[in-house]
């Protein structure tokens, strides 16, 4: 089965991280794939450049770079990446996370197995500074329908280790801009095109996080835009009215009212599976 992987990057990211996010879907793979289509968001550093640059003499026409003029944000910049995509199934990655070893052939599997299925995700470590520094494991429902249910309060999938199909999203209307919520965004339009959601409930992909990723999400302009995607959402009947004002009120209270070190902590215990190194698995799969 041919597959592509979607990535962008801008200038601000770590070229040290970029290598290892293209090493751990490329080297470290046991099914690489077909292609891979790197955006550049806008002018990059010479550090990410050289990077980039390394990396096409060595896979050659397998990374597929994408060049925009000036930095257009993430939900533009996949919308642009997605078109130049040529096979059916597109795996999503980001530059500065790492997939496990076997992460496509699960997801290839789960298609081959779920020919209905129009979108695989699944679990996610988040880890700081070391991948065996894991901080928290975002779990996600895995039927259709506990999917959909979710959705209605929060994003369902784990925007980085999702595999569609690009029919599916294209229909949907394509990735598009969004502040901070172009995954959500995407996912609500898929459910109201009735396509077949799932996810795997097993870790694909480790998500490097800072110190204070939990604190930092909070603020108006975030809670405007997530304010605002639950409209359309009870514009588009996913939510009743009743849900509509609890997600904006609970999102007004932990993003505008909740002080950072407190929205830390319920994200951390609340929102997260905790677990200390000690639990993390001894052989990680990477």
């Amino acid at each position: 089965m041919n597959f592509s992987v979607l990535i962008s990057t801008y200038k601000k990211e770590n070229p040290k991280y970029l290598d290892e996010a293209l090493c751990s879907i490329w080297d470290l793979q046991t099914i690489k794939p077909s292609e891979i289509v790197l955006v550049k968001d806008g002018p990059l550093s010479e550090e990410l450049d050289i990077v980039i640059d390394t990396w096409k003499k060595r896979i050659n026409e397998k990374l597929n770079v994408i060049e925009l003029p000036k930095n257009v944000g993430l939900g533009l910049a996949l919308k642009i990446g997605l078109q130049e995509c040529r096979f059916e199934l597109v795996a999503r990655m980001d530059t500065d996370d790492i997939s496990v070893n076997n992460r496509f052939e699960k997801q290839l599997r789960y298609f081959k197995e779920n020919p209905t299925v129009d979108i695989v995700g699944g679990y996610i470590y988040e880890f700081i500074d070391v991948i065996e520094n894991v901080i928290g494991i975002r779990c996600v429902p895995t039927s259709d329908i506990k999917i959909k249910k979710y959705l209605r309060k929060r994003s369902p999938f784990n925007h980085v280790t999702v595999m569609f199909k690009k029919e599916a999203v294209l229909v949907s209307g394509n990735y598009q801009e969004w502040y901070c919520y172009e995954d959500y965004y995407l996912w609500s339009r898929m459910l109201i095109n009735n396509h077949i959601f799932g996810n795997i409930p097993e870790n694909l992909v480790y998500v490097r996080v800072g110190k204070n990723v939990y604190a930092r999400r909070g603020g108006w302009k975030y809670y405007k835009s997530v304010a605002k995607l639950h409209k359309f959402m009870l514009e588009n009947k996913i939510i009743k009215w009743h849900e509509y004002l609890y997600n904006v009120l609970n999102r007004f209270v932990v993003q505008i009212l909740m002080p950072n070190k407190i929205r830390s902590f319920m994200y951390q215990k609340l929102l997260r599976k905790n677990l200390t190194n000690t639990n993390v698995p001894a052989n990680i799969p990477i």
